[in-house]
């Protein structure tokens, strides 16, 4: 092995151990921020969050055992469909993530509310969850198991994973008002719709596809890597460079949010200099959209 393929490899394993590094961090900051808002913010208002997190702080409510408990243990279903749905790397990140978040809330538990004041804890509740939400997902992973199990029903329904989320929640927050009052539910609903457009501002919409074209002169490799790894059809087009008149292989692939980090980290580790080119998509309408399983 000569020097220079040494070399390579030596920084590529530098890259990954940074890249490892700053998605814990984020992964912990977004938890944390996610744990002050539901133990010193919705909590001591009796406000809930959606998804799995409100199932568990009825849970919770019901029988004063800790929120941690109920978030570590009612996610664990949907850590083995986020394995078989997006890959081995997303669940271990949203592992990662929900280990934190029930480790904090625990810790927090029973804490000094920041605000009595209702509408206050609905606004600022709503944003600090929407936060770290977006945060973790921008980081790679997710603090909800949810998200996971819309992904996976979207294949079987007509419904995109937003509004699978949606229906969820309003089913999960309407529940809500049974245990808390119904007055308490609509502040949660209220809170949940600020924390959903908090995502959509941190970490550019949840459920947005994107359209991605990778331009590099290792584009063979790069292609094999995205659909073993990532489990993503691609399609190769012929195309030339505008300067240098050198015959260039272009890579169309088309994944969705939570798949954006994952596809960053596959390029980065055969070619740190390719050139990648993202847009949002609205709709995706024909072909096979449909990825296969990675482990």
């Amino acid at each position: 092995m000569d020097s220079d393929k040494k070399a390579k490899i030596v920084q590529r394993k530098k890259n990954k151990l940074k890249r490892h590094t700053i998605k814990v961090f984020f992964l912990t900051l977004g938890a944390l921020i996610m744990a002050v808002g539901l133990e010193m913010v919705l909590i001591p208002n009796n406000l809930i969050d959606g998804g799995v997190t409100g199932i568990a702080i009825i849970a919770s409510h019901l029988t004063n055992l800790s929120l941690g408990l109920f978030l570590f243990l009612f996610n664990l279903p949907f850590l083995y469909l986020g394995y078989k749905q997006i890959g081995r790397t997303f669940a271990f990140s949203v592992a990662y993530g929900i280990a934190v978040l029930s480790i904090a809330t625990s810790f927090m538990h029973n804490s000094t509310a920041f605000t009595n004041d209702i509408l206050l804890a609905t606004v600022l509740g709503g944003i600090m969850l929407g936060i770290g939400v977006g945060i973790a997902i921008r980081a790679g992973g997710c603090l909800d198991g949810s998200e996971t199990l819309a992904i996976l029903f979207n294949k079987k329904l007509p419904f995109s994973v937003g509004q699978i989320i949606l229906f969820m929640n309003l089913f999960i927050l309407g529940s809500a008002g049974f245990v808390f009052g119904f007055d308490r539910a609509m502040y949660s609903l209220i809170s949940y719709f600020i924390a959903f457009k908090t995502i959509d501002l941190v970490s550019e919409g949840l459920n947005q596809t994107k359209s991605i074209w990778i331009i590099s002169d290792e584009a063979d490799e790069i292609g094999d890597q995205i659909m073993s790894r990532l489990g993503r059809g691609i399609t190769y087009l012929n195309g030339q460079g505008g300067f240098s008149k050198d015959d260039k292989q272009v890579i169309f692939c088309v994944i969705n949010r939570l798949e954006e980090a994952k596809l960053k980290n596959i390029v980065e580790d055969v070619d740190p200099s390719a050139f990648l080119a993202f847009s949002n998509m609205t709709e995706i309408q024909g072909g096979n959209f449909k990825k296969k399983d990675v482990h």
